[in-house]
């Protein structure tokens, strides 16, 4: 392990500062990627199970059970559900309204932090990219003043460490951030679903005598 640690440090030393600000970079895409898994795995929930649940108590036209059950689930789903029925009673269009502006709500809630997982996915190869152009300026300046190989090499190895340390950061961020638009897309599939199934149920217990 501390071989391994000062085999980092050497390569931070040899790149420089921006190897620096894509160590603060990579460290801020952490925090984002466990704290949104936490958040995701949190608000996974059997979706048929619910809304299983909320039938059953519709259909014996008691929408206070069908809220308690949109209460214990805890998740964006049961959360924009809960906003339909509590609009219960009212036209079909403030009902679709009301979910409608909960599910903006709560999809904004999943998607934050990702603005940050996406800037440092698109500036993280750039600022290597610019590690590259400034070891080879400093390469090209030994050759000509200096005429020190050392010095020549010095600068090649800050380019190569630089860029391979932006693609290195980038490569998993731009990973997560995919996998968790994705989720969130699914997300959103299952919000539309469930909010229909809602809306169908209160037309059925209506036609009820």
């Amino acid at each position: 392990m501390g071989v391994f640690t000062n085999s980092i440090m050497k390569y931070m030393d040899q790149g420089g500062w921006i190897m620096w600000v894509l160590a603060a970079f990579s460290i801020a895409a952490l925090v984002v990627i466990i704290e949104r898994g936490i958040t995701f795995y949190k608000a996974k929930i059997n979706t048929s199970e619910l809304l299983g649940k909320l039938r059953s108590a519709l259909k014996k036209k008691n929408v206070k059970a069908a809220i308690e059950v949109c209460e214990s689930y805890r998740s964006p789903i049961s959360a924009i559900l809960k906003s339909g029925l509590l609009k219960y009673g009212r036209p079909k269009d403030d009902i679709e309204k009301a979910m409608e502006n909960a599910a903006v709500h709560e999809i904004a809630r999943m998607e934050r932090g990702l603005g940050i997982l996406a800037s440092v996915s698109n500036l993280a190869p750039m600022l290597g990219f610019l590690g590259t152009v400034v070891g080879m300026i400093a390469s090209f300046d030994a050759m000509s003043k200096l005429n020190d190989p050392a010095k020549v090499a010095e600068g090649i190895s800050t380019a190569l460490i630089t860029t391979a340390g932006g693609l290195i950061v980038a490569a998993p961020v731009l990973l997560f951030y995919n996998y968790y638009t994705a989720k969130i897309g699914g997300f959103i599939r299952e919000i539309e679903s469930a909010s229909n199934v809602l809306v169908e149920t209160f037309g059925e217990i209506e036609t009820i005598q």
